[in-house]
């Protein structure tokens, strides 16, 4: 209508002159004229364009406090306590809240109408903006609930025989693993592991061990982007490289990598990769999003049954009967924020935290950490451990004590709490949390 086209011209016209700060403080704290942009991801996207990159190099602008306050305040985190475990599932932008609310109860008007006619449609503007991010087709990314979700249509969709073999580190996710022993139980595969050093900086000696691991029997690789564990980024490129030599497809867990650190997906030249999008894009609990190289889609069985077999379109992946709209409608108002910090300054910002609580750290007789602090080997997570004392104790103490929330590592071949910090944790908490582990290092627990 002519009032939509007046609307959508005023906000084009206002968002041509607002800067980053505005944009934060806009989002901070919602106005009319707000609600209105935020109601229109496209628009939203096209506004943003012209402002997505900050001038100034990403090491600078990740000691900007000015600049991080402003997006601190675009989150509505609980300051009676210190959340350090980001890693498992980040808290939304309040955008993204009221983007996912405005969905559901339009979802509740009418639902068999408006939630199905009207917003169920409205999938694939976010598939193609989540493409576009990504530097795929649309027609190669699938809406999941989850990492897990993805990386199990994978796992369980491609056929294997009895007596063929999956290779995969002992530090895979815990779920993928016991995806793979349910198929050793019902399919009679076998699925060999290995370990890799920790924490690993050497890119040839992680595809060495994988190339040794290989047998004529080896069907599959599995191999996290990032570990859950230790925040350990592994070279999937050069994995994948070598892994296509003998013919052998890699499942790629990038769970806690996508919007965490700066790469592109076609970059890492995979077939298959899943993801969470509730972790580093904070987008509402329980999204996701799996990667399928398009000649790879016929192939590959959906975890639920479609109406065609074979059909070679992503789609197949998403039949999983009734869902919610609004969780996936506002992914993209969370890829908005997202991309309104810059995916470099993000990452940035992110290893500027944790090396101001590590290297502090590191200072002391007594502490180790199991993540590297090498560039591109990690990023905001990193599990530090202090000899001589249980990490479940410390972890316990953390929180008893300070109200401080990490993760208890308690693997077989190391021990640590994992520290998870996310944009919105501020200098003051790092640093608190920096003062408690150095008295629990003088005093125990």
């Amino acid at each position: 209508s002519s009032d939509v086209c007046s609307s959508d011209l005023f906000i084009g016209g206002l968002m041509q002159n607002i800067n980053r700060r505005q944009f934060f403080d806009t989002i901070a704290k919602p106005a009319a004229v707000a609600s209105v942009v935020m109601a229109n991801p496209t628009l939203m996207a096209k506004a943003l364009s012209g402002i997505r990159s900050t001038a100034g190099n990403p090491k600078d602008i990740a000691r900007d406090e000015s600049f991080w306050r402003e997006i601190q305040q675009g989150y509505t985190a609980d300051r009676s306590m210190i959340n350090l475990n980001n890693g498992g599932v980040s808290p939304a932008p309040r955008v993204v809240q009221e983007a996912m609310k405005r969905h559901l109860d339009f979802s509740n008007t009418s639902p068999a109408y408006s939630m199905w006619r009207i917003l169920e449609p409205q999938r694939e503007p976010v598939r193609r903006r989540l493409a576009r991010f990504s530097k795929c087709s649309p027609e190669e990314i699938a809406l999941t609930r989850n990492a897990s979700e993805g990386l199990q249509i994978v796992q369980n969709g491609l056929d294997l025989s009895s007596g063929d073999e999956v290779l995969t580190t002992t530090q895979d996710y815990g779920r993928m693993i016991n995806t793979f022993k349910q198929r050793e139980c019902r399919d009679g595969i076998v699925m060999k592991q290995f370990k890799i050093p920790v924490p690993a900086e050497n890119d040839n000696e992680i595809v060495h061990l994988f190339e040794k691991n290989i047998t004529p029997k080896t069907k599959m690789i599995l191999m996290c982007h990032m570990i859950n564990l230790t925040g350990q980024i592994l070279p999937v490129k050069k994995v994948v490289r070598m892994a296509r030599k003998y013919d052998i497809p890699v499942i790629v867990d990038g769970a806690h990598a996508f919007a965490h650190f700066d790469f592109d997906m076609t970059d890492l030249e995979c077939d298959y990769y899943a993801t969470s999008l509730h972790k580093w894009l904070c987008a509402p609990h329980g999204t996701g999003m799996l990667y399928v190289r398009k000649n790879k889609i016929p192939g590959l069985w959906p975890l639920q049954a479609s109406n065609e077999c074979g059909k070679d379109d992503i789609r197949k992946f998403e039949e999983i009967g009734t869902h919610p709209a609004a969780n996936y409608l506002a992914i993209g108002d969370a890829l908005t924020f997202h991309q309104g910090i810059g995916s470099k300054n993000k990452e940035a910002r992110l290893t500027y935290l944790r090396d101001r609580w590590a290297k502090r750290l590191l200072k002391h007789d007594g502490i180790t950490l199991h993540t590297s602090l090498n560039p591109k080997k990690g990023c905001a997570i990193a599990t530090v451990q202090i000899e001589g004392i249980e990490t479940s104790d410390v972890a316990k103490h953390l929180w008893s004590k300070y109200r401080i929330f990490v993760v208890a590592i308690n693997h077989k071949e190391f021990t640590g709490c994992r520290v998870t910090p996310h944009v919105y944790t501020t200098i003051e908490e790092i640093d608190r949390f920096s003062d408690a582990m150095e008295t629990i290092l003088k005093n125990g627990v």
